[in-house]
């Protein structure tokens, strides 16, 4: 039996990208190691849950093949002002990936990479 899923992104530097995340509004809901630099942080926002992993660690402890640099995920996050939260996170750092655009007819969307160059998808439903 599945439960909720969960997205893994694996990260050269996890407290970097639980600091992005967490930018968000994700919070924090588990850690390990709890003292010292984690290999894997948990966070979680209205019900979707992120998980940040050490790239080094996913390699030497569970012996993963994390090479190429094809990207196979990207997070998706709802928004009710695509431009306003591009603007924000492009003025923070964030890398621009696709400016905002209507998209279909009723979207806005817009893309910035996190810190490891993982795509991040702005999403807003528009009134019609």
């Amino acid at each position: 039996m599945f439960t909720a899923p969960q997205v893994n992104i694996y990260s050269a530097d996890v407290l970097r990208a639980v600091a992005f995340y967490c930018g968000f509004g994700f919070r924090e809901t588990f850690r390990t190691p709890r003292d010292g630099v984690p290999i894997h942080v948990e966070l979680r926002l209205d019900g979707f849950t992120i998980g940040v992993a050490s790239a080094a660690s996913a390699v030497a402890d569970h012996g993963l093949d994390l090479g190429g640099d094809a990207r196979g995920m990207e997070i998706v996050l709802w928004t009710d002002d695509t431009d306003g939260a591009y603007a924000r996170l492009v003025a923070a750092g964030a890398p621009s990936l696709s400016a905002p655009k209507d998209w279909l007819g009723n979207l806005r969307v817009a893309w910035v990479a996190d810190p490891d160059g993982n795509p991040v998808e702005l999403v807003q439903r528009r009134r019609t």
